[in-house]
Parts: structure tokens; C-alpha cells; sequence
């Protein structure tokens, strides 16, 4: 018995040295940043019509430099920093097909689908590149630029780049409103351009 007490108490000994050494993970940030969309749909509001006859809004594609939870600042056409504190809460692409699917949702006529097998059913689809949503330290803009690629039912397909710049200090909370801003100027454009 005393022994198991003895071997308990050095076991228990040694784990806390080593939690001195030990780190399990990287301080977690203050706060995330988010987009949300300025146009919303009510509550109770619904629609319907054929899956066929809907819009699927895809998440776009987007570079290496935007793969990741951070929020890039071109310093120079060849340099590129993240903007310190400063992460999102997922990923910028599926943060952008949010707000876009939601404002052309409120703004349009159209049935929007997302997720799930009905956003291949669809035979309109929204897709393009997310090129740009992040800060340019040169202008002092944060910065959210979009090539859209609408493919219509017929097999046409038509492409427009999208694009907003509003004035922000180089702080997390300050770029995080600015391109929540831009976003929605953007989603705006695309959501009168889609129909």
C-alpha cells in the first residue's frame, strides 16, 4: 500500500515538472474576426421551386495566402505579412460564400441552395476565385476582390470581377469592419449581377 502511494506521489511529482515544459497549444486569441451580411433574410421568410431551377453558391477558390485562418497584408508586390491578433473564425472562403449566399438570398428572387446533394442538383452555379480579402499596407485599404463564374443552365458561362476597397487602420478590430464592409459591398454587386 505504501508503496502505491509512493509511486502515485512521484508520477505525480514528475507531471508537474514537466507541465513547466510542456505546452499544449499557443495562447488562444482574444477574439475572432467574422463576417456577417448586412442583408438578411426574416425569420419565417421562405421559398420554393425546383431544385433543377435553383442557384448553388459555391466556395471559392482561393491561393495558399488565403488558406489559412489569418489576414494577409501585401507590404509589396513581392512581400507578404499576416496582420497581428488578427484571425478569423474559419477560413475566408466559406466566411464569403456565407454572406454571398445570404445576401442573394435576401436581395433576389432566386431560390439559393447550399450544402448537401442539392448544390449539385442545381443547374445554375455561382463559383469563382476568392483573389483578395485581406489588407494593402500601401493604400491603407482593407481590400475584398471576387472573379465570379456564373454558369447558366444552357452551358453558358459568364465571369466579372468584383471588387472594394474601404480606408482602415492596420489594427485587427479596424481591417476586420473594413473588409466585413467591403464583403458586403461586393455580395451587393453580386447579388444584382446574378439576378
Amino acid at each position: 500500500m505504501m508503496m502505491t502511494k509512493t509511486k502515485i506521489l512521484a508520477a505525480a511529482a514528475t507531471l508537474g515538472l514537466l507541465s513547466g515544459c510542456i505546452s499544449l497549444g499557443s495562447e488562444p486569441p482574444e477574439q475572432l474576426l467574422t463576417l456577417t451580411p448586412a442583408a438578411n433574410i426574416p425569420a419565417g421568410a421562405a421559398a420554393e421551386g425546383e431544385a433543377a431551377a435553383a442557384l448553388a453558391v459555391q466556395v471559392p477558390s482561393v491561393t495558399q495566402r488565403l488558406n489559412v485562418t489569418r489576414v494577409p497584408v501585401t507590404t509589396s508586390d513581392s512581400s507578404l505579412a499576416y496582420l497581428a491578433d488578427a484571425f478569423w473564425v474559419e477560413k475566408p472562403a466559406q466566411l464569403f460564400r456565407n454572406v454571398l449566399a445570404e445576401t442573394i438570398r435576401a436581395k433576389g428572387n432566386r431560390l439559393v441552395v447550399g450544402g448537401g446533394e442539392l448544390e449539385y442538383v442545381a443547374r445554375t452555379q455561382l463559383t469563382g476565385q476568392l483573389v483578395d480579402m485581406g489588407y494593402d499596407a500601401a493604400s491603407g485599404n482593407a481590400v475584398v476582390r471576387y472573379d465570379a463564374v456564373l454558369e447558366m443552365p444552357d452551358g453558358t458561362i459568364r465571369t466579372r470581377r468584383f471588387e472594394h476597397a474601404v480606408p482602415a487602420l492596420p489594427e485587427a478590430n479596424d481591417v476586420g469592419a473594413a473588409l466585413n464592409e467591403a464583403a458586403n459591398v461586393v455580395a451587393d454587386e453580386v447579388a444584382e449581377w446574378v439576378g
